[in-house]
């Protein structure tokens, strides 16, 4: 309970915050690489992202994501795994057809984790479930250019719960569209 607790004020603290452009480590590097690089925090939200909850809708325009790919997002990995499936790997050869004829769309590809685990072992797992899916889509002909990634780690959890069933939905990377 504590955590969940811990989560949703953790949450709460981050919307707030969303209007800073970026987040500096001690060091001051800018953690938010808006050239596509891969962050570990918030990403910059200006370009007008679109979840699979407001797909179609933006400020700047419509996305219209077809039917087919309107509900499916997300892809799920095993543990400890940034393996992706075969029927996942179909899936984002659909994401890359669709974003090959919508050149004014990128992808932010959202790495995230079950609570097992390390806070930065977590960190680089989402991380590196994001850029295989990065790299599955980069194969399909998707410029690096129009995809960027960012690692939540295990603080974003889709699904609360200590099971499997729980731990296996949050063990995942969305695929989130915004004009830009």
């Amino acid at each position: 309970m504590k955590k969940l607790i811990a989560v949703a004020a953790l949450l709460g603290f981050l919307a707030a915050c969303k209007s800073a452009p970026s987040v500096k480590s001690d060091a001051g590097a800018d953690l938010a690489d808006k050239s596509g690089a891969s962050a570990i925090a918030q990403p910059d939200d200006s370009a007008g992202p679109v979840s699979a909850g407001e797909v179609g809708t933006s400020s700047e325009s419509a996305i219209g994501l077809p039917v087919e790919l309107a509900n499916r997002t997300t892809i799920y990995f095993d543990f400890d795994s940034d393996s992706i499936s075969a029927d996942d790997q179909t899936l984002l050869a659909a994401h890359a057809r669709f974003l090959g004829s919508r050149p004014g769309l990128s992808i932010r590809l959202e790495g995230h984790t079950d609570e097992r685990g390390t806070r930065e072992y977590n960190i680089g797992l989402g991380e590196r479930r994001a850029q295989a899916v990065r790299r599955a889509l980069g194969l399909q002909g998707v410029t690096d250019s129009r995809l960027s990634t960012v690692s939540y780690g295990e603080e974003r959890p889709a699904t609360a719960g200590e099971d499997e069933s729980a731990y296996s939905r949050n063990r995942r990377v969305e695929i989130v569209y915004f004009v830009g």
